[in-house]
């Protein structure tokens, strides 16, 4: 039987960083619920922006150095840049 090939090799850093995001989240609403100053809130908005990011283009990354190369040796090149092209467009 062939061993299940990992689609997200980077899985366990990613969920890691995606359950500190959670943490953060649920710390700006408490923050709102207690009406913190403004800037503060702004300012964790800022920093779960810049990790929500880091996880995106881990995943561009990853799906670009595994799935696109794949596809472009098994010569199927052009949907694979295509659809990775309309998400970072999404992206941007």
């Amino acid at each position: 039987m062939e061993a299940k090939k990992t689609v997200q090799p980077n899985k366990q850093q990613m969920l890691n960083r995606l359950k500190r995001i959670e943490g953060q989240v649920r710390g700006i609403h408490n923050m709102i619920e207690n009406d913190r100053y403004c800037v503060d809130v702004l300012t964790q908005i800022s920093a779960i922006q810049a990790a929500i990011n880091k996880v995106s283009l881990g995943l561009v990354e990853d799906h670009t150095r595994h799935c696109v190369a794949n596809a472009i040796k098994n010569d199927n090149g052009e949907k694979a840049i295509d659809e990775l092209m309309d998400v970072m467009k999404k992206m941007l």
